[in-house]
């Protein structure tokens, strides 16, 4: 079969036509697609073309290929935001930058969560408090309280925004706690935090997180000898 070169590019095209037919087909994740041979059939291409669009969309979890089982749609396919897993470590003054980051998105997001949460993001809340009590050894999986927050929120965009910076900057999220010295007060903040959300009062969980965060900066910025 011979495939001839047309503008916007086959690979681009494919990739497109693929995601067309996830969301024509009103697929979710852990829906199985059409072989590999009845996808190139369908779009008159051959099976290694159409496998390098799937690996395309395999990169972003959009689709999942198991080797003897078939293809299915990940759990990236709703995803609206990326991170980018692969970007090199931060310098001290980026680090700062990004819990000025945070300060800046998570207090609306908290004020939206004791608005929107339900009964299911309280329980997950709940365990996200708990997680920091926990012993090193509690195999238990373990929840973040930031995270949760944000998935309380109600607002897909924003949850993934919070999302992507613990995901792909994890090893600098595990330094900014490592720089916690107060663990008491940080617990006692998620707790209050927590409580806000739950009686539903959005200007105290606000304030509360926002405090809570320039707890965090005053922290950070100390300790790497930045300024206040």
């Amino acid at each position: 079969m011979t495939e001839a070169p047309q503008a916007g590019g086959l690979s681009d095209r494919l990739v497109d036509g693929l995601l067309d037919l996830i969301s024509e087909g009103a697929l979710g994740p852990g829906d199985s697609l059409p072989t590999v041979r009845e996808l190139a059939q369908r779009f008159s291409v051959t099976t290694p073309t159409i496998r390098e669009a799937l690996r395309r969309l395999q990169t972003t979890d959009a689709v999942r290929m198991r080797h003897g089982s078939g293809i299915y749609v990940g759990e990236g396919i709703h995803r609206k935001l990326m991170p980018n897993p692969n970007s090199t470590p931060l310098k001290d003054e980026h680090i700062i930058q990004l819990v000025e980051a945070r300060l800046t998105i998570e207090p609306g997001i908290a004020a939206l969560a004791a608005a929107n949460r339900t009964v299911d993001d309280l329980e997950r809340l709940a365990r996200a408090v708990d997680t920091a009590k926990r012993a090193a050894d509690d195999n238990r999986p373990k929840l973040n309280f930031h995270r949760e927050l944000a998935a309380a929120s109600g607002n897909q965009v924003l949850f993934e925004v919070v999302d992507s910076l613990l995901a792909a900057r994890s090893r600098e999220q595990r330094a900014l706690r490592a720089q916690i010295e107060n663990h008491t007060r940080d617990y006692d903040q998620h707790v209050a935090i927590f409580l806000a959300v739950e009686a539903g009062d959005a200007e105290q969980a606000r304030l509360l997180t926002e405090q809570h965060l320039r707890d965090l900066r005053t922290t950070i910025t100390t300790n790497l000898g930045g300024h206040e």
